[in-house]
Order: C-alpha cells, then sequence, then structure tokens
C-alpha cells in the first residue's frame, strides 16, 4: 500500500479544538464567505458565485487552485441538498475544472468531498466539495524530509485570477 503523507496540512489540523466536548463554537468560514459582503470577497478568497453555490479558494491548499465548493444553505449532507443544489454544485464543478485548465494546465483533478468528522470534514456541519487541480510530479522530497510543501502562488494574487477567469466564463457553461 502507498501513503499520501501531507504534513504541510498539520497548521489547518492543529487549528481545530474539540467541537463535541463543547470547547469552541467556531464560526462557520464557509456561511461567512457565503454571505460577505462584495468588497470582503477577495479577503475571504471567493472567486465566484452562481445561483444556489459560490466556489472560494482553500485557505489550506493541498495544490495552488484547490477549491471549495458549498452551497449557501449551512448543510451537513448531500441529502439535504435541493434538486437544484446539487444540479448547480455539479455545473459549477464542470466550470471549476474549465476554469483552472485555462488558468493553470493542470493535468488532472481530485474531486470530493468529506463527509462527517470521522471522514475528514474540517467543517461537517456545512457540505462542501474539494477540487484539487493535480501536476505529473506535484509531491515532491520536499514535503517528506522538511515539512514543506511548496505552492507556487500566493492566495491573494490566485484569487483576483481566478474570480476575472469565472466571470468570463459565467453563463458560458453548458
Amino acid at each position: 500500500m502507498d501513503v499520501l503523507w501531507a504534513p504541510w496540512r498539520s497548521e489547518y489540523i492543529q487549528g481545530f479544538k474539540d467541537e463535541e466536548k463543547g470547547l469552541i463554537k467556531p464560526e462557520c468560514f464557509l456561511c461567512e464567505a457565503a454571505a460577505c459582503d462584495p468588497a470582503r470577497e477577495r479577503e475571504l478568497l471567493v472567486v465566484a458565485r452562481r445561483k444556489e453555490c459560490f466556489v472560494m479558494l482553500n485557505k489550506f491548499p493541498y495544490n495552488g487552485g484547490h477549491l471549495l465548493i458549498a452551497p449557501y444553505r449551512h448543510i451537513g449532507g448531500i441529502d439535504e441538498l435541493t434538486d437544484a443544489e446539487l444540479c448547480d454544485i455539479m455545473r459549477v464543478t464542470r466550470e471549476s475544472i474549465a476554469v483552472l485548465k485555462k488558468t493553470s494546465n493542470p493535468h488532472g483533478f481530485n474531486i470530493g468531498a468529506n463527509l462527517g468528522r470521522v471522514a475528514g470534514a474540517g467543517v461537517p456541519g456545512h457540505l462542501h466539495y474539494h477540487v484539487v487541480p493535480r501536476w505529473s510530479g506535484d509531491t515532491s522530497c520536499l514535503a517528506v524530509i522538511s515539512d514543506t510543501k511548496v505552492v507556487s502562488q500566493s492566495l491573494d494574487e490566485l484569487q483576483v485570477i481566478l474570480a476575472k477567469q469565472f466571470l468570463k466564463s459565467e453563463g458560458t457553461s453548458k
């Protein structure tokens, strides 16, 4: 069995407290982004808004361009999505892949959702999908021997680039 190590994600994981024991009640960063004023979209890494969902950059990316797609509603399961939300999320996933292909030329993608805390969901109460662009050789010895992951573009720079590309692509999806 091969093991994929992602030690650069430790900052993300260590940022969580034990919610089940009532130690913290964090605000939902997805709800904050969903409801934010347009002036804060860049700060909160929002790159697109569509009818039933929105797209934002992951603050703790596996790779540059790692996107999150979430419904505006704070719901935790796929079974809670309306048909309109489900369809829009899938359309926006397709659109996200097209945008990332134009801006980053990845060789492939990982797409998925972590349902429940034990499945790796950082925010189990707010369903969201991950779109992670992948390149041949995008992991290196740096991650293993020095606990370092190289992401070649700043989130701020990438937010501007992707937001512009999503504006161009809006309405061109099938």
